[in-house]
């Protein structure tokens, strides 16, 4: 062979001997040609884990009011910023007032005068009443006792059309009845308004707190029902509520209970639920669509991450077991998902060794050399380190990844 050829083969031994340290180093499973297949496994054991539901959500604002005038009149003023934050009293827009102030000019002018006809009937009846024994009679002090009762009439009329006089120019100020946040007015200043019509001149809305509505099947919410009566479930002190924002960033914050739902509705077979978030930077808005997740208490269960199962022809959710060095395929039932594993209540038992890592071509009863890993807070399935050999298999399956929540 020549020195070129001899080069040329040193260089393909080095390359694949580098090629084999590399995929040992990488953790790469499987068996030599008629050995058994290296597997990672990893003991699991029962443990309480929470109960979880994930809905969609739409969030609804806490408070809402569109703003009509109550007077006619030209818009003489817009006196606030529309997206700026008011509170509740705070002068929105102004209508112009002259037309008012005359009014209530005028009314007082008439509530003055009828007062000084109650003055002057009132002192005619108390003279007739001293003279009555001598030159005045019974018929003229009951004809001044009637002028007296229909004077005080007319100052109880002056009285309530100077209050009506009064209640119109104070509505010439249209001030916002809640603390929110005023949309853009859809009036100019100039445009005529008149008294409760039909288009809002704007709508001042409360974004702290705010409302997330949903809605879950009644079929669902009995199967939960009949978790507890069996006591495979344990109910919490009371839902706890997180959402998931459409940029799938988890929002920070928890939500209230507000109305636990009491009818099932007639067209979706579903039962409406609210809950209330604080909501202090308006990261949420009314109408926004969001992931909801309810925590509805405990279930003791083992959590098998969703790396190591498979799906069936049928459906059937499956996953391998190393028991005296074979590969044993298993039927799980699941109750539902915690962050990105399994909630597995039969199929599966405490203290069995679930097979993680080396899966590709694995077959039921296939002879298998296990190797103990772990698999970390990113899902990524780990060899267990030699100074925690001691620790391994010690039920690292709750430790499944963040929080991936599933429906």
């Amino acid at each position: 062979m020549s020195e070129l050829g001899q080069g040329r083969v040193l260089a393909l031994l080095l390359a694949l001997g580098l090629f084999g340290a590399q995929a040992q180093a990488q953790g790469m499973r499987g068996g030599a040609r008629g050995g058994p297949t290296e597997v990672g496994v990893m003991t699991v054991k029962t443990e309480a884990v929470p109960y979880e539901v994930t809905l969609p959500g739409r969030a609804v604002a806490f408070e809402q009011t569109d703003i009509r005038p109550r007077v006619d009149g030209l818009i003489k003023s817009i006196d606030y910023r529309a997206g700026h934050k008011v509170a509740t009293g705070d002068p929105l827009f102004h209508i112009d007032d002259d037309t008012y102030q005359a009014s209530l000019s005028a009314a007082e002018a008439e509530q003055a005068s009828a007062q000084a006809n109650v003055e002057a009937a009132q002192a005619q009846v108390d003279r007739y009443k001293k003279l009555e024994s001598t030159s005045v009679s019974i018929s003229d002090l009951e004809t001044a006792e009637v002028t007296l009762a229909k004077a005080k009439a007319s100052l109880l009329t002056a009285k309530a059309d100077l209050q009506t006089a009064q209640l119109n120019l104070d509505r010439t100020v249209i001030r916002s009845p809640i603390d929110g946040i005023p949309d853009v007015a859809t009036v100019s200043v100039g445009s005529l308004v008149t008294s409760n019509q039909a288009d809002a001149l704007t709508t001042v809305t409360r974004l702290d707190p705010i409302y997330v509505d949903v809605s879950e099947s009644a079929a669902r919410i009995m199967k939960v029902r009949q978790r507890i009566r069996q006591g495979t479930l344990k109910p919490g002190s009371q839902i706890k509520a997180s959402v998931q924002l459409e940029t799938g960033e988890q929002y920070d914050g928890t939500g209230t209970l507000i109305s636990p739902g009491a009818t099932v509705s007639a067209t979706t077979g579903s039962v409406d639920f609210r809950f209330q978030f604080d909501n202090p930077n308006r990261m949420i808005l009314p109408g926004q669509f969001l992931r909801v997740t309810l925590t509805l208490g405990e279930t003791q269960a083992i959590l098998v991450p969703q790396g190591a199962t498979s799906r069936g022809g049928d459906g059937a959710l499956t996953a391998f077991v190393a028991t005296d060095g074979k590969a044993h395929q298993v039927v799980l039932t699941s109750a539902g998902t915690y962050k990105n594993a399994w909630i597995v209540t039969d199929g599966i038992q405490s203290g069995d060794a679930l097979i993680l890592d080396g899966l590709k071509d694995l077959r039921d009863d296939a002879d298998i050399k296990t190797v103990p890993v772990t698999i970390n807070d990113q899902g990524v399935v780990e060899d267990v380190k030699p100074q925690a050999d001691a620790a391994a298999g010690g039920g690292q399956a709750a430790s499944a990844a963040k929080p991936q929540k599933s429906e």
